[in-house]
């Protein structure tokens, strides 16, 4: 049975013998907890010229648009992962084509992986943690209503490299950082 820090009396906060950061410990058995970054997967999906996107049912940034994204399961891939985000927030099958970026947000310990992904047909509806899902040009994509700065990076970094053949991955774009 995994121990956590806040399900035990007895963790002290510490640097652990042979680490240079402070850990939960349990000052019982030793063992030692390790909060590490979560990584979220997601894509940009379009269907011939149009995005698909997704507004929000769940916090944080409710009502707002956004790329089918989330946390990547244990044993998944992250290409796996990206697919079933897709399904579950616009039960849409998607089909991925290539990494577009790696945005790292360290204020939020998230490492976010963005797949090039297309749907071969239109067919997609809201998935439980979404209200509603469409498809929109680039003139219609709701750029005041887009939930994260990732989601704007990615559209952008999508645009920038359409039509073209391989290309390397993005990162964050310079200078950019995440402020919520």
């Amino acid at each position: 049975m995994a121990h956590h820090p806040a399900q035990h009396e007895n963790f002290t906060r510490r640097v652990p013998d042979g680490d240079n950061r402070e850990r939960f410990v349990c000052d019982d058995c030793g063992l030692i907890h390790y909060d590490n970054p979560k990584i979220v997967v997601g894509a940009v999906v379009t269907y011939g010229e149009k995005f698909l996107l997704c507004r929000r049912a769940i916090h944080p940034r409710k009502g707002f648009w956004t790329l089918p994204a989330g946390f990547l399961e244990e044993h998944e891939s992250t290409e796996d992962g990206a697919r079933r985000e897709a399904y579950e927030e616009a039960t849409a099958h998607i089909v991925i084509e290539q990494l577009l970026a790696v945005y790292n947000v360290p204020r939020i310990s998230q490492v976010q992986l963005i797949y090039k992904a297309h749907l071969t047909e239109p067919v997609f509806s809201p998935g439980i943690e979404s209200l509603d899902v469409a498809l929109f040009s680039w003139d219609e994509i709701p750029w005041d209503e887009l939930a994260f700065p990732s989601v704007v990076w990615g559209l952008n970094q999508f645009r920038e490299i359409d039509g073209q053949g391989p290309f390397s991955p993005f990162t964050n774009p310079a200078g950019e950082t995440v402020s919520r």
